[in-house]
């Protein structure tokens, strides 16, 4: 997958689902839930929709796609996009960690780019587990964001990485963000505590490289998103982490000017594809 994600700006793939999600992962995502007709599929955390027009395109007569999210205006946005796409989908506002179904209502339950926001992560995966029937699909597809990889070929390039990501993750603190950006390689042991047999691990590799001279416009792009960033930190000790930041990203913006063909940047991160089989045995261990 490469698409354009930037450590320099995010310290999480929060806001990028749509960014990264590509044909190849649209085909993991169909041969992993196996739709075929009848069978029940829950979208937790569904955001635009992008999973539902995927499993929707593939017209399998009398399938019933379910999506969740706690973002009620984006629910109605999902639920417009599917009608537009003759997508037969029944939506509703929730959270991960208190779904409105009852037990076993689904034969596949999924989420992309949902657990690393939660902060009672076992609450959340029993949930997936609750709703999934014996013996259904549970994917969970989570991010590894501490084993980015960063290269540049500025001289400044480990200062101003250094330092963005010090000032983001201190930004996620300040915003009450209690998840796991590390989540990823953790879904295994997660989904075995809580009723789900761990069946498969996949890693989807997301990579974004930056070669030669970039437009101002791609500069100009990074500066609004860290001057946004240091609004939320108002006058807080970390605006003064942010300014500096800031200035050294001018400093960097400069030095690629100055290689020009020479400017390289590289990023990349790791999305931890989890597949489970959920666990009558499992959860009458957990009951009992």
């Amino acid at each position: 997958m490469a698409r354009h994600i930037d450590t320099l700006t995010a310290p999480t793939l929060k806001h990028l689902r749509g960014e990264w999600w590509d044909a190849d992962f649209s085909a993991f995502l169909h041969e992993t839930l196996r739709p075929r007709p009848g069978t029940r599929i829950l979208d937790v955390g569904c955001g635009d929709g992008t999973a539902e027009l995927s499993l929707g395109q593939l017209r399998v007569s009398q399938l019933s796609l379910f999506a969740v999210d706690r973002d009620v205006a984006r629910v109605a946005r999902t639920a417009a996009e599917g009608r537009s796409h003759n997508c037969r989908l029944r939506l509703a506002g929730g959270d991960v960690t208190r779904l409105p179904f009852v037990a076993g209502a689904f034969d596949a339950t999924f989420c992309v780019a949902v657990l690393q926001h939660v902060g009672d992560l076992t609450r959340a995966v029993s949930e997936l587990a609750r709703v999934t029937r014996p013996g259904g699909r549970v994917l969970a597809v989570e991010p590894d964001n501490s084993a980015r990889y960063w290269h540049s070929s500025s001289p400044l390039g480990a200062q101003v990485f250094a330092e963005a990501s010090q000032f983001l993750a201190a930004l996620r603190g300040l915003r009450g963000d209690a998840g796991d950006p590390a989540v990823g390689p953790r879904i295994s042991g997660l989904f075995s505590s809580c009723g789900i047999e761990p069946v498969s691990i996949q890693l989807f590799p997301v990579t974004v490289t930056h070669i030669g001279p970039q437009a101002p416009a791609f500069w100009q792009a990074r500066r609004e998103a860290v001057q946004a960033a240091l609004r939320d930190a108002g006058t807080t000790p970390l605006a003064a982490i942010g300014w500096q930041y800031l200035q050294t990203l001018e400093r960097y913006a400069q030095d690629a000017a100055r290689l020009g063909a020479g400017f390289v940047e590289i990023q990349n991160t790791m999305l931890v594809a989890t597949v489970g089989q959920r666990s009558t045995e499992g959860l009458a261990r957990r009951s009992a």
